[in-house]
């Protein structure tokens, strides 16, 4: 496939609107015009890509109505990161068309326009909460596949320490001890198998409680608690 191939479907999907359209104007691959309206640009692409992108956006410093114009994907095409591709595309007021060469057909999976992103404020506060909550920066940034030592885990291995310290304890009295307020919420959870449940109200620090504290020797000092 050229990307030439993507012209005619592309051509015709405007025209059947009203649109007179001419290709290679200038820097442009389409420029449509359809009377008085703003005129339209489409850049043509083989895969949806930065440079499709970064095409897309230098055209917005010429007119307002930018489509960026990629084959129908597969299962194994931009389909992979839809939702991405169209978010990356409305932040960036750019439209979205998808064609089908062999069909003539042409589908328009985003129109470009203004955006204003909506503010996640709930998540954007636990992040905060996260921030500040946890003691020291142990995760190296880029890594993939290895357990984050987050604030909560953090929290887990306080009360680990505590009971293996002081041994089976109540969530009230390790709150106090540890100050983990969540110290009940936490243990009951018990996400990472540290903890077990011995009696009602009651809590000890479990087999694989026991290694978590000899695997985060370096955590917990970093938290300013001695060597078990």
């Amino acid at each position: 496939m050229r990307e030439a191939d993507l012209y005619l479907p592309v051509k015709s999907y405007l025209e059947a609107q009203g649109y007179t359209v001419k290709a290679e104007i200038g820097d442009c691959d389409v420029l449509a015009r359809r009377g008085e309206e703003p005129p339209v640009v489409v850049e043509l692409k083989l895969t949806f890509s930065l440079a499709l992108v970064m095409q897309g956006t230098a055209r917005q410093a010429l007119f307002d109505h930018v489509y960026l114009a990629v084959p129908v994907s597969s299962a194994r095409g931009w389909k992979l990161r839809y939702a991405d591709i169209l978010r990356l595309c409305r932040r960036l007021g750019l439209g979205l068309l998808a064609v089908d060469p062999g069909k003539s057909t042409v589908e328009a999976h985003l129109d470009p326009g203004p955006y204003a992103p909506r503010r996640n404020t709930k998540r954007a506060s636990r992040l905060l909460r996260e921030f500040e909550r946890r003691v020291g920066d142990p995760n190296l940034g880029g890594t993939t596949g290895q357990t984050r030592m987050t604030a909560y885990r953090q929290d887990a291995l306080r009360l680990a320490y505590h009971l293996a310290q002081n041994g089976p304890g109540k969530p009230a009295d390790l709150a106090r001890a540890t100050g983990v307020a969540r110290a009940a919420t936490l243990m009951r959870a018990d996400h990472y198998g540290w903890f077990d449940h011995p009696a009602r109200g009651l809590y000890a620090l479990s087999p694989k409680g026991v290694a978590a504290l000899d695997e985060n020797a370096q955590t917990l000092a970093a938290l300013g608690l001695a060597p078990l």
